[in-house]
């Protein structure tokens, strides 16, 4: 039977859900469950919550418990990864900092200042939990469930050999919003989806062979609909295609939305729908402090129900039966969007049997949609190549190629955000140890200084040439 390794199994409210949906698959009956985290604080409550749930509902699994990440690793199949280097307080940092310097982020976990630190933190944990199986469960497969999911898969890419998928719930979640949209039930439309993690686009939506774009587009021109997805309609109506992420992710990794206060009162003024200032950090700030004082699986109950719309159970029932499954998830790009870069993170359609993991082959975006999704790789592959490399310099130049870090300060005032930001989190930062951002003085330039005599640039010569004549 199956043996399943949660790294990060103090996730009370996400390993609890993911661990309903195992016990929940007949196809896992038999299976081993190892939970693992740092400290036993959380880790025996979950353990706990975990035997009541086998033992109410009757189900045939064993659960145990670790601080000891080798010894959760050691001969598993399956490796389903949920951390959070730092928590709460780290991600404070990730916000606050950045707020004070005037780049205004919702979730501040997948692009941003706020996601590039995140990657930074999680990508060293990521490598030791990969090596780890190479040596001690060579074939098994990780689900990366960590954000920023496209930084911390792109790094997973660059370790050979390793079987891994990235999961998120964006395309599933967007599909329930579609079907409400165009009055469809979701069973029935077909779709493609593909693009990056947060950032991928519908690119087929049909009903029995008729596309459902027009009706979609129709609607989104209605204020009654337009309202609850100012952001994503909006780059519906300028770029020709429904994307994956709500209007606080997406406000976040694009240049339009959340630059100055016109635009946030223009986009995100809607704070039930997820655009305002901090919504995520507050949201767990919330729970952190509400988790200090009282233990969630005290009052859950232990019933199973449905499984809920994450993929990670359904890849394991088909690995294991053999009965196919098709997903969206994030992997390395091989070839299966072409106008990506080969060797970054990207979203796509997956199949799933006996043999494995199957991705398939897109092609081309759209050239509009590819050009939105290289403004967010951009920042990717500079933050991994940073982390690999151990180099300040260059989670600056990641930094300072966010979309909206760069619609809103001036290169010095990035690199004096992102100087503090490595000195407030170096001790979460390993690969940078003993290296600092260098200091990149003003220069000041009097009001009566002298010019430098250089030859004129040919442009400029020219411009003045035209310009004498045009007043001759």
């Amino acid at each position: 039977m199956a043996k399943i390794a949660m790294i990060g199994a103090g996730s009370l409210v996400f390993c609890k859900t993911l661990m309903s949906d195992f016990l929940s698959t007949p196809a896992l009956a038999g299976s081993e469950y190892r939970l693992m985290a740092l400290t036993h604080t959380r880790l025996d409550k979950m353990k706990g919550f975990v035997e009541r749930m086998i033992k109410d509902n009757g189900i045939d699994a064993t659960v145990t418990a670790t601080t000891d990440r080798r010894e959760a690793l050691a001969g598993a199949d399956y490796v389903v990864v949920m951390l959070q280097v730092g928590g709460v307080e780290e991600f404070r940092q990730d916000y606050e900092i950045p707020l004070k310097y005037g780049v205004d982020q919702c979730i501040a976990d997948t692009l941003g200042p706020g996601g590039v630190f995140r990657a930074l933190r999680h990508i060293p944990a990521l490598l030791e939990i990969a090596r780890d199986m190479q040596e001690l469960c060579p074939n098994a497969i990780l689900f990366n469930y960590a954000n920023p999911m496209a930084m911390c898969c792109s790094a997973l890419g660059r370790v050979p050999g390793l079987q891994f998928v990235g999961l998120c719930h964006g395309v599933q979640t967007t599909m329930d919003l579609i079907a409400s949209y165009v009055g469809v039930p979701k069973e029935e439309i077909d779709f493609t989806a593909a693009g990056i993690n947060h950032m991928g686009w519908f690119l087929r939506l049909e009903h029995k062979g008729r596309d459902l774009y027009p009706i979609l587009k129709e609607n989104f021109e209605r204020p009654g609909f337009y309202v609850n997805e100012k952001v994503r309609g909006e780059v519906m109506r300028h770029f020709g295609y429904f994307m994956t992420e709500s209007t606080g992710h997406l406000s976040e990794y694009l240049p339009y939305f959340r630059k100055n206060k016109k635009a946030l009162d223009l986009y995100c003024d809607e704070p039930s729908f997820g655009g305002e200032t901090g919504a995520y950090y507050k949201y767990c700030a919330m729970l952190a402090e509400k988790f200090a004082t009282t233990d969630p699986l005290s009052i859950e109950s232990t019933k199973l129900g449905p499984r809920s719309a994450e993929y990670c159970s359904h890849i394991i029932e088909a690995r294991e039966t053999g009965n196919i499954f098709r997903l969206n998830g994030n992997v390395r790009n091989d070839s299966y969007i072409t106008n990506l870069p080969n060797g970054c993170c990207v979203e796509v359609p997956i199949y799933v049997d006996r043999l494995g993991l199957h991705p398939t082959a897109v092609g081309n975006l759209p050239p509009q949609c590819a050009a939105l999704n290289m403004t967010n790789v951009l920042v990717q592959t500079l933050t991994v190549d940073a982390s690999f490399a151990g180099d300040p310099e260059l989670v600056m130049q990641a930094v300072a190629m966010d979309p909206l870090t760069s619609a809103v300060l001036t290169l010095a005032e990035i690199r004096d955000m992102v100087s503090e930001m490595l000195e407030a989190e170096r001790k979460y930062l390993p690969q940078f140890a003993g290296r600092t951002l260098r200091k990149v003085p003003a220069i000041q330039v009097p009001a009566d200084v002298v010019r430098q005599e250089v030859p004129l640039d040919p442009a400029l010569a020219i411009a003045n040439r035209f310009g004498k004549l045009a007043t001759a």
